[in-house]
């Protein structure tokens, strides 16, 4: 590894301790950019020596340490004077346009290959669109860099940033295209009006309930069309029970003996206001994502057979294909594969292993827009009759309890995604008797069990095939 003249090491018997005197571990640099150290043997100590590789990546990267205000970038070049040690060059920079573009040029002018920057809140954003185009830009998970307690500090951070680029310690996170970003955009405020509609609606409903009328004990969606003829009606000042049932649509007539029950309250000229409110609020938010839903339709022309193979899928329909595209970019070219899409989404399982003993290891936060439209898909996947899923589920639930056999789903769920999205195909359930299939003589022998149990005995003789 690269080590500054200000740190001294001591390494013997495969074991690097620090020592007490300001000295530099000798690296030899080749031409590939690999650091070596050179091999030794250590003789009547019993202990095998091994040559010790550091591979250095990039010989002069930059690391940005950024805040609201300003930011902090280290370039670490190779010391021209001192061969395996490194040189350190620290400057601040303010977060205007036209101070990030003087970064741009301080960098270029260094000759910088690659520059690392934290995922800090969203001030890496106007840094990150600027530079991208002209540097080789590595955009990290803070929960990746903790440094050490103690010596946290701004320019230690720039400087260990560029330091874990060089080395390949960190990895990129998954900056999409401006097109796709825009569509995410869209995507997820669609999701906050429609959250933000279903408190309305619920607000609505808490207000109802202090007039002691019970309209949504017999009609579940209290913003539906008889729902709101009612309302109408109530706000503009019929009090009438059998008068308000009448005005009851369709398949709610059916129940108007109900409805005259359940609307005997009492509903004051406040109780009109507060309702008149929170309808004109629904009201507005329905508009809102009526041009929210055109302009995504809009910007979404190119992947139209791809949102149609995805609404192949169990629980997925047209909204939740938009998000996954969205999400995702539609290209599956940056997941090399569906594990790396699921570990991505966050719906595969954590590893916390430690002296030999496997703890808990929870799943990670990873894209919870995502998440959310699967954990959607997937119960409503596990409900299907005939479906794979479903049978998947219940055999897991019985062994490691429902909580991890649904995320199990979202899992094979987000696998069967990067298939569909990757190879451009419709979606293929492989049936309730999949498992069946797959093994015979165990599905057998727990029949056999569970007939023996029963205190009988089955014997299984092949069909004969149709003539």
């Amino acid at each position: 590894m690269g080590v500054d003249s200000r740190t001294a090491v001591c390494c013997y018997g495969g074991v690097i301790a620090a020592g007490s005197t300001s000295v530099s571990f000798p690296l030899l640099l080749d031409s590939s950019g690999l650091a070596r150290s050179g091999s030794t043997v250590c003789e009547g100590t019993g202990v095998a020596r091994q040559d010790v590789i550091d591979e250095v990546l990039y010989l002069r990267s930059a690391g940005l340490d950024l805040g609201k205000r300003f930011l902090l970038a280290c370039v670490r070049v190779p010391n021209p004077k001192r061969q395996g040690t490194w040189s350190l060059e620290t400057e601040r920079f303010g977060t205007t346009p036209a101070e990030v573009r003087r970064l741009l040029a301080w960098l270029t002018e260094r000759r910088v290959e690659l520059v690392v920057m934290e995922a800090t809140s969203d001030y890496w954003r106007p840094v990150y669109y600027t530079l991208q185009e002209s540097l080789n830009l590595m955009l990290v998970n803070p929960a990746h860099l903790k440094g050490i307690r103690g010596r946290k500090s701004d320019p230690n951070d720039a400087a260990f940033l560029a330091r874990a680029g060089a080395s390949g310690m960190v990895m990129a996170s998954f900056v999409p295209p401006r097109a796709v970003r825009e569509l995410r955009d869209l995507t997820r405020r669609r999701t906050e009006v429609v959250v933000a509609r279903g408190q309305e609606a619920q607000r609505l409903e808490k207000e109802l309930e202090d007039t002691g009328m019970k309209l949504t004990s017999v009609l579940s969606d209290v913003t539906g069309l008889s729902s709101r003829r009612i309302l109408d009606a109530l706000i503009g000042g019929e009090r009438g029970p059998q008068a308000l049932a009448e005005l009851s649509f369709g398949a709610a007539r059916k129940k108007i003996p109900a409805l005259v029950e359940a609307l005997d309250g009492t509903f004051t000229d406040h109780h009109a206001f507060m309702c008149r409110h929170y309808l004109d609020q629904i009201d507005h938010l329905n508009t809102v994502l009526a041009a929210l839903d055109a302009r995504i339709a809009k910007l979404m022309g190119d992947h139209d057979q791809d949102i149609e193979n995805l609404d192949t899928m169990p629980g997925i329909g047209r909204r939740a294909a938009e998000i996954i595209i969205a999400e995702t970019g539609g290209d599956m070219a940056p997941f090399a594969s569906a594990a790396n899409l699921a570990s991505w989404i966050g719906v595969c399982p954590g590893m916390n292993e430690s002296a030999g003993v496997a703890k808990s290891g929870h799943i990670r936060d990873g894209n919870r827009n995502l998440k959310r439209v699967l954990g959607v898909a997937a119960m409503a996947a596990i409900k299907q009759k005939g479906s794979y899923y479903g049978v998947y589920y219940r055999r897991l639930a019985a062994r490691r309890g429902r909580q991890r056999a649904l995320v199990a789903v979202m899992h094979k769920l987000a696998t069967a995604i990067w298939h569909v999205l990757h190879d451009k195909v419709k979606h293929k359930d492989l049936g309730a008797d999949y498992f069946a299939k797959r093994d015979p003589e165990r599905a057998m022998r727990r029949m056999v069990r569970e007939a023996n149990a029963l205190g009988m005995t089955v014997r299984f003789d092949p069909i004969p095939a149709a003539a």
